[in-house]
């Protein structure tokens, strides 16, 4: 894309030289308040849900969007969502308390979760919160809580692995043999017959490869698989589908270079490709799941940060923050590219290359490598895109450090939506013993 449309579709700008995000001045939100600090677009956010949402109703209008709250789970962004009409995926049981306490009923959230307890069961069913298995262990642990608490089985789902998986890293990839996630296909069609057996009446079932997808062919071999094996539990276990969840996964352009995921080749390759095993007439009319997490929020946060310190040692420049891992972990954890831009390009034509770098106490605190940027000084500010998907979520007080603000921009307005943290927030929940006091 051209640079300019790549800022435009994050709606970020320079205006003479200074940054705008969302129509106003980083320059002038730093003037106010303390960084680092996470700042929020809320129309983007509604942008991006509608977009998809347009998308899923031109293909085949039984649909839902599944936020998945993992990728930002701030009751502000949340309460957005759910006026939009959002649905929630949710992949803890403190994610589902999060959702509960914004004001979503439980008939909107699906439980995702993986290696679950005792606890998130009886947590699930006390909260009439329908849950997406991911082995054959669970659903007899999960039948015998039903059992014992006098429930009845409603509904159940499980999630498959079609073995086929992508992502943007490979932690990130959530299908294949090796993987942790799901049932495959050796096991899926004894895992429904049971569930049947054990007295569930209405069933889903859910897949998802991976997160991050930019490429939109990623979906085409899981898909055909994913539908191939419908069709064959609907005929060998004798059930329908009430509904079926194609997952997440989908990723957004990162770096300036980098196009955004085809949401036309999107429809074409699962909206279509699931109308046509429809429109056969065997499975029913299930209603049509998608899971988007980071595409719908990932672009509509930037982090603004200052400059402390400039160092050169002879060999490289650095420009050290007062944000880092501690702030955004994914470029330490994932090598994962941010794009960061200064808050004022001023008039020189002068670029260095710099190491942009934290303040934490290890050599991988970096959240960007060789970054060509007009010549940089103490003081001066950034801003790192893209943080509002497993940004704040995964960020975390460690070197003993408080975590940022969070503020959402909304039609010109400026609202915090969270406080930073406070010295006095990292002891709060230590207890002394007596014979230390």
């Amino acid at each position: 894309m051209d640079f300019v449309d790549w800022l435009n579709r994050k709606d970020l700008e320079y205006r003479n030289g200074e940054l705008y995000f969302a129509n106003l001045n980083t320059l002038n939100i730093v003037e106010k308040y303390n960084t680092p600090i996470y700042i929020i677009n809320e129309q983007l956010i509604r942008k991006r849900y509608k977009q998809l949402k347009d998308i899923l109703n031109l293909g085949y209008k039984k649909n839902r969007i599944y936020y998945a709250v993992k990728s930002n789970t701030n009751l502000s962004i949340l309460k957005m969502l759910r006026s939009e009409g959002s649905y929630f995926d949710c992949s803890s049981t403190g994610e589902i308390y999060t959702c509960l306490k914004s004001g979503i009923s439980s008939d909107r959230i699906i439980y995702t979760g993986n290696m679950f307890t005792n606890s998130d069961f009886e947590f699930a069913i006390d909260n009439d919160v329908l849950t997406n298995l991911d082995s054959y262990s669970q659903l007899i642990r999960l039948a015998k809580i039903y059992e014992n608490k006098g429930k009845d089985k409603k509904i159940i789902s499980f999630r498959f692995n079609p073995e086929f998986g992508a992502g943007h890293h490979p932690h990130t990839i959530t299908a294949g043999k090796k993987i942790k996630f799901g049932i495959l296909e050796t096991q899926i069609v004894k895992t429904y017959t049971k569930a049947k057996e054990l007295g569930f009446k209405k069933f889903g079932i859910h897949q998802h490869i991976g997160s991050g997808i930019t490429d939109a062919k990623d979906y085409e071999r899981p898909i055909e698989k994913f539908l191939f094996i419908i069709e064959k539990i609907v005929n060998d276990v004798g059930i329908q589908f009430e509904f079926i969840d194609f997952g997440g996964g989908l990723g957004i352009p990162y770096h300036p270079e980098a196009n955004p995921l085809d949401l036309n080749k999107y429809s074409e390759i699962i909206i279509k490709n699931f109308r046509n095993i429809v429109e056969k007439g065997e499975i029913g009319e299930p209603i049509l799941f998608i899971e988007p997490g980071r595409y719908i929020s990932a672009e509509a946060s930037i982090i603004l940060t200052q400059i402390n310190t400039i160092k050169d040692n002879g060999y490289k420049l650095f420009a050290g923050l007062d944000a880092g891992f501690h702030t955004l972990i994914r470029p330490t954890l994932y090598g994962s590219y941010h794009h960061i831009l200064a808050c004022n390009m001023k008039n020189e034509k002068k670029v260095l290359k710099y190491d942009i770098v934290g303040p934490i106490c290890e050599s991988g605190d970096v959240l960007g490598k060789e970054r060509e940027l007009h010549d940089l000084n103490e003081g001066d500010y950034l801003a790192i895109l893209d943080a509002g998907a497993y940004g704040f979520t995964m960020s975390s007080p460690y070197n003993s450090r408080p975590r940022p603000a969070e503020l959402l921009i909304n039609d010109g307005n400026i609202y915090k939506i969270r406080d930073e943290e406070t010295f006095e927030d990292l002891l709060k929940s230590q207890i002394i013993p007596k014979h230390l006091k």
